[in-house]
């Protein structure tokens, strides 16, 4: 279990490549730069970093759709030459006004950002905390809202801290995703088992194949177990095939993560002549694995 919490945890830093700070006064300043984004035509990449030496970890770098950037003159950007350009990007956590000089679809300048003063008293009267400065900016990055604050205490969820927040934003956790969970009867018990169902990319209609093939009320733990190996109805089928009936989960998270399958075990009962118990095939492949 220890291993897939880690992959689960890289998985969540990946999604969180942002950190950075806040505070509307004095104001915060980043350099940006804006340049089309490869592989996604139509959207244009921006990269915003810190003002200031040594702030290597205060950067955020993403795609966005133009329209995303509040009165960007998008000619203007596109076009030949270069030009002053504003713009500026509006969330519900806060905004970043920017200026600079651009044209040949490529801009840089400045931005200052000013945190939601709103948005900050709702996570205060939420008793979800004062966010710092870093935490600010992140929640504007990641674009925290309103309704997902309420759609998880509509739930019952225990009160998300800051951290919790920003991760289920990044994620994309909303209303409609907490609603269908529920709905199906699983309500993780804790917000971080919700980030590891979301990271994982656990669904209704994941969690709905594996109740058809015979393995409903899961715990939320197991099915963390077996998204992170991926382990699928196929795998089980594979071995219902060969006369392994609805193995206990812990015996499938230890076989797939021996890379067990039933292929390997038809070599091995060809030999002795039946199928041999999991805890022979694991030792097999635990040898097999160390020579």
């Amino acid at each position: 279990m220890t291993r897939c919490l880690a992959f689960v945890g890289a998985l969540i830093l990946a999604f969180l490549s942002v950190s950075s700070a806040c505070t509307a006064a004095p104001a915060t300043w980043f350099h940006f730069t804006l340049e089309p984004e490869r592989g996604n035509a139509g959207e244009i990449k921006a990269t915003f970093d810190r003002d200031g030496a040594g702030r290597h970890d205060e950067h955020w770098s993403t795609g966005f759709r133009p329209s995303d950037f509040v009165g960007l003159d998008l000619a203007g950007f596109r076009g030949a030459g270069n030009r002053p350009l504003r713009f500026a990007v509006v969330r519900e956590a806060g905004r970043l006004d920017c200026s600079g000089q651009g044209g040949g679809s490529y801009a840089a300048g400045n931005c200052s950002f000013t945190a939601d003063p709103g948005f900050a008293e709702l996570l205060r009267s939420r008793g979800i905390g004062t966010p710092t400065d870093k935490q600010s900016f992140g929640l504007m990055a990641v674009n925290a809202r309103r309704s997902l604050i309420d759609a998880v205490a509509a739930a019952h969820y225990p009160t998300p801290s800051i951290d919790n927040l920003t991760a289920l934003s990044a994620l994309g956790v909303d209303s409609g995703y907490i609603g269908e969970m529920a709905r199906i009867g699983y309500r993780p018990p804790t917000i971080d088992t919700l980030i590891q169902f979301k990271a994982l990319d656990i669904t209704p209609q994941w969690i709905g194949e594996f109740v058809r093939a015979g393995y409903g009320n899961l715990p939320g733990d197991d099915l963390v177990q077996m998204k992170a190996l991926d382990i699928t109805p196929q795998y089980i089928a594979g071995f219902e095939r060969i006369g392994y009936r609805h193995l206990p989960v812990d015996q499938l998270v230890e076989l797939k993560a021996l890379d067990i399958t039933p292929e390997f075990v038809q070599r091995i009962a060809a030999i002795d002549g039946s199928n041999p118990p999991i805890d022979k095939l694991v030792q097999l492949k635990s040898f097999a694995g160390k020579h």
